[in-house]
């Protein structure tokens, strides 16, 4: 056995608690206007305690075929990838709100 949850004590392979969380929050997704006409997808509303923030944008970015950033618990993506990001996070199981 690889262990047991410490949130919900159940083993690993039985553990809900991520799926969970996925299910519980609203994540908002926005272009934003940079510097110099530059879009960015913003994606945030996440609870950082229960979700791997740094993960998901990892995912996130190869899914979109761009680069960005996760910092103060928020995903960055560089362009304009309001779609596919909608459709991915659906996909893993999130609500996602598109402004």
């Amino acid at each position: 056995m690889s262990g047991i949850c410490p949130k919900c004590g159940l083993p690993m392979e039985l553990c809900m608690c991520e799926e969970l969380a996925r299910e519980q929050q609203s994540v908002r997704i926005a272009v934003d206007t940079r510097r110099y006409g530059k879009t960015v997808t913003v994606i945030d509303g996440f609870d950082g305690n229960d979700i791997d923030i740094a993960d998901l944008a990892k995912k996130l970015k190869s899914k979109c075929a761009a680069g960005g950033t996760c910092k103060d618990g928020r995903i960055e993506l560089q362009g304009d990838h309001k779609k596919k990001v909608d459709a991915a996070l659906k996909e893993m199981g999130f609500r996602t709100e598109v402004r």
